[in-house]
């Protein structure tokens, strides 16, 4: 059967704003991730016994595991971040009707 008149495909599709507030999230977020790569290793490498990478942690154990765990936060942080607004950009592309009605793919 033929779509007959006044059926427009792009009204399926919901138009949003642009999306550089999320792309500047992803970045803040991989920035993130980054200092919490950079700081977990230094706090590892100060808890091995190499040279101190953060001035005296070599003398503190405490302030080098400290260091550690906020590094790990922090990268965890990051990476959550980036997940949430990689999965909202992309979510912008789809189409606006129920997931019921759309064909299954094998």
């Amino acid at each position: 059967m033929k779509i007959s008149d006044g059926f427009d495909a792009k009204r399926l599709r919901p138009r949003q704003p642009g999306a550089w507030g999320s792309r500047l999230a992803a970045m803040f977020a991989m920035l993130l991730t980054t200092c919490g790569v950079l700081l977990a290793m230094a706090g590892a490498a100060s808890l091995l016994g190499r040279p101190a990478a953060l001035g005296e942690l070599n003398d503190n154990p405490a302030a080098a595991s400290l260091i550690l765990l906020g590094g790990l936060l922090v990268l965890y942080l990051g990476v959550w971040v980036w997940r949430r607004r990689r999965l909202r950009l992309r979510r912008g592309r789809e189409l606006g009707l129920s997931p019921h009605l759309m064909k299954k793919h094998d």
